[in-house]
């Protein structure tokens, strides 16, 4: 049974109307995501968790935010947050030990396994200080091929440099990178 999402106005606020989530994907409805960045310290210096995406999602083999996933129609950002950190990580977490980083709108055309795909998310920017080790996670392997953990300045200048193999956002780099220096 395919997941419905919510359509959103500009705000990101729901509308009253829900769509399948291809349907959203196949005509551009906008719709709401959380993105959730885990970040730790070590050695004086902040380190961000990427999440490797398998090879039969879109962006097969890329480097991502540590985990993120669309909102259930009727659900919010947190729960949605916390739900996917569980699912793909196999990691806990309470709403209360999420950071707010910010919000975003992202706008993206493109064509995944021969099908038409418009992205129009309103995204809500979270961060979580967890300081474990991949062999405490439990990975889903339908989403996630493995994980990195990189000195989040490392990652910026990569990413900005086309140095490393992703579909992360500077911009939301950046949202992260405040956050974390705010909340250390």
């Amino acid at each position: 049974m395919e997941e419905y999402l919510d359509v959103i106005d500009e705000n990101g606020v729901p509308t009253g109307k829900t769509v399948e989530r291809s349907v959203a994907h196949r005509e551009g409805f906008p719709h709401r995501t959380s993105h959730l960045w885990l970040v730790r310290r070590r050695n004086g210096r902040i380190q961000v968790l990427l999440q490797k995406r398998a090879m039969t999602k879109s962006f097969p083999g890329c480097y991502d935010i540590s985990s993120a996933g669309h909102i259930p129609a009727g659900q919010d950002f947190c729960p949605s947050a916390i739900r996917e950190l569980q699912e793909e990580l196999g990691l806990t977490a309470e709403e209360s030990e999420l950071v707010y980083c910010g919000d975003m709108k992202i706008v993206w055309d493109d064509v995944f396994f021969g099908i038409p795909y418009h992205d129009r998310q309103y995204t809500r920017v979270l961060l979580l200080w967890a300081d474990v080790e991949e062999d405490q996670m439990t990975l889903q392997k339908e989403e996630v091929d493995g994980v990195l953990w990189i000195d989040l300045q490392e990652c910026m200048d990569r990413v900005a440099a086309g140095t490393i193999q992703n579909c992360i956002s500077l911009e939301e780099l950046k949202l992260v990178q405040a956050a974390a220096e705010a909340s250390a």
